[in-house]
């Protein structure tokens, strides 16, 4: 965590934390071809970006949020790493290409509003009701994107529906698992929204911990 901690993370962009942590490790984990295409979508700080950037991949990162383009330009300009940073949401600015590896940590808490606000930090978290008013269209276009070989690695929480995101992968054809498991102590979002996600019957009377995963879809050569 101590190098993705380096960078700058202003107000409204989301910092690195135990979710960004445990994609770090799943992409350390992968191996890649030579100058291999990377996509970090929902870049926020660039941390993620930057650490492929550092394998000697070719990195593209996208972020809905023009504070964070702003910040990831900066902290790739700071580390000194080529890192092409674009403005658009979720695929939008990369339609026509393709890639080797994708690296996906989408706003994936549930939230009592059924649609996720459209500015602010909290959108970095919030995504609807269920959790996947992002992860089902990032499952359904990803794939697309996607060489023959290539790896999406996507973070979320089991709160938000693992089984459906590696149903709708394998429904596209990849090579699905769960590669990383990670329970954590609840933060201040769930924290604050703890007996909303116990009434729902997302979170058990017992529970008191967070478990975030891993899931990595491959698509066959």
């Amino acid at each position: 965590m101590n190098a993705l901690a380096l960078s700058l993370s202003p107000p409204g962009v989301y910092a690195p934390q135990d979710d960004t942590a445990l994609l770090a490790g799943a992409l350390s984990q992968e191996r890649l071809p030579p100058n291999a295409e990377v996509l970090d979508v929902g870049t926020g700080t660039g941390a993620l970006a930057l650490q492929a950037a550092r394998r000697g991949t070719r990195v593209t990162a996208v972020d809905v949020s023009w504070r964070a383009v702003w910040t990831a330009r900066l902290n790739a300009w700071l580390a000194g790493l080529p890192v092409r940073i674009r403005h658009g949401d979720l695929f939008a600015p990369v339609r026509e290409q393709t890639f080797d590896l994708i690296l996906a940590n989408p706003p994936y808490v549930p939230a009592p509003d059924a649609r996720p606000r459209h500015c602010g930090g909290a959108r970095s978290w919030d995504a609807g009701r269920d959790g996947r008013f992002v992860l089902d269209p990032l499952c359904r276009e990803a794939p697309a994107l996607l060489r023959p070989g290539g790896v999406l690695l996507v973070v979320h929480s089991a709160l938000s529906g693992p089984g459906r995101t590696l149903a709708h992968l394998r429904a596209s054809g990849l090579r699905t698992t769960v590669t990383l498991r990670r329970r954590i102590a609840f933060g201040p979002v769930l924290h604050a929204r703890e007996d909303w996600l116990r009434e729902r019957g997302l979170l058990s009377a017992a529970q008191d911990k967070e478990e975030l995963v891993v899931i990595r879809a491959e698509r066959p050569r």
